[in-house]
């Protein structure tokens, strides 16, 4: 128990240390020590990032769960790690509506014959929604989650711990400048007593022992600031470490975001192919509707009608041929590869991280891209990838 007592006074007074040492600065009567700026820009970059992620993450999941009340019960069941239950989609629901209010008019009538069809498509559809609910909650929500929950939440503690230990070093700092002051001016008056010697009578205490109390307090100071100063680099090395770890988050995000609008886009392909195939079926039964068979045989659901990403447009790989490119009289630049890129075809030039190329821009060339060449090979880069040096 005594223990616990003098672990609590113990803490207690660096609390109030702490608290001290910051409302001086505030009120700027005392020195704060400074970060350099290269770590500034980081704490910057990280916050930004941090803000940003939890506003796309929180918009993310309205667009994909728009109705509120879902998403309370399904932050409920993850809270008491449980399984939430299957729930149909809207589409579904409505899908299963139609197929029932059929068999009640009728399935031979014209009106009936015709829920079946749109009920089967609304079902269908209703389902490409659930897979991509599920694809995007897994490859984009869940990593945007874990680096809230997890690797920011590490970063914050670091950076607590970090600005506790700068109040501490702050805190030596002052001490110790204060004993030199009191020791100078104890070294002048000669007869000058530290202020818990007051108890006694002045005449008893010679200026020789004020003296080596003042000495004595010095070194302790020192020997503190040596000590608070050692914490402080160690953990601002660790803090530093974490975020220059940013730029990897921002690769994986990066990567998560492209599985995200593959989602997407597979998403809407589906849907637009269970609209046409309802639009064929319904073109005879329905007057005035789109006449679909004139449209091109080649339907966003064919896989050469979609591109991956980063990938160029057919016209564009017509237009671009990298053979033929030559670099421009003027204007060429070096650029530092910031990220591994792998090269997705054949005009694509693949990158190492921290390597230098050459880069330039030629007519025609989409915004986001450049021709950059590494010895003897030339391909397309991405911008993104690149630091352009002066």
């Amino acid at each position: 128990m005594d223990f616990n007592v003098r672990k609590f006074a113990t803490d207690a007074g660096i609390f109030f240390s702490r608290a001290v040492q910051f409302t001086e600065e505030k009120l700027g009567q005392a020195e704060k020590t400074e970060l350099d700026a290269h770590f500034e820009n980081l704490l910057s970059r990280a916050d930004c990032t941090k803000n940003w992620t939890e506003k796309i993450y929180r918009q993310t999941e309205v667009v994909l769960q728009p109705n509120p009340g879902a998403r309370i019960e399904e932050f409920l069941y993850e809270k008491l790690d449980r399984k939430v239950p299957p729930r149909p989609t809207n589409g579904e629901i409505l899908g299963q509506f139609m197929l029932e209010a059929a068999k009640e008019f009728g399935a031979e009538t014209p009106y009936g014959s015709t829920l079946i069809k749109v009920g089967d498509c609304q079902r269908r559809l209703g389902g490409a929604e659930r897979e991509f609910l599920q694809t995007s909650s897994i490859s984009f929500l869940t990593p945007l989650r874990n680096f809230l929950e997890g690797d920011w939440r590490t970063i914050s503690r670091e950076r607590k711990l970090l600005e506790n230990l700068r109040l501490d070093l702050d805190a030596c700092k002052a001490r110790l400048k204060k004993a030199k002051a009191a020791e100078t001016k104890a070294a002048c008056e000669g007869e000058a007593v530290p202020d818990f010697q007051e108890t006694r009578p002045r005449n008893y205490v010679l200026s020789a022992s004020a003296s080596a109390l003042w000495n004595e307090e010095l070194d302790k100071a020192e020997h503190e600031l040596r000590v608070a100063q050692t914490e402080f680099d160690r953990q601002a090395e660790v803090t530093r470490l974490l975020l220059e770890g940013i730029s990897s988050t921002h690769v994986n995000h990066l990567r998560c975001l492209c599985e995200f609008v593959e989602a997407q886009a597979m998403y809407y392909s589906q849907c637009h192919k269970y609209m046409l195939e309802l639009q064929r079926e319904l073109g005879r039964r329905c007057p005035g509707s789109l006449d679909v068979n004139c449209l091109p045989d080649r339907s966003p659901t064919d896989p050469s009608a979609f591109l991956p990403l980063n990938s160029s447009s057919p016209l564009e790989r017509d237009a671009l041929q990298i053979e033929e490119v030559q670099p421009p009289a003027s204007g060429t630049r070096k650029a530092k590869v910031l990220y591994d890129y792998d090269a997705a075809d054949s005009i694509e030039l693949s990158l190492r991280a921290d390597e230098l190329i050459t880069v330039y821009t030629v007519p025609g060339i989409d915004s986001d891209w450049l021709i950059g060449e590494r010895g003897n090979q030339k391909g397309r880069v991405p911008v993104t990838y690149l630091e352009l040096l002066s």
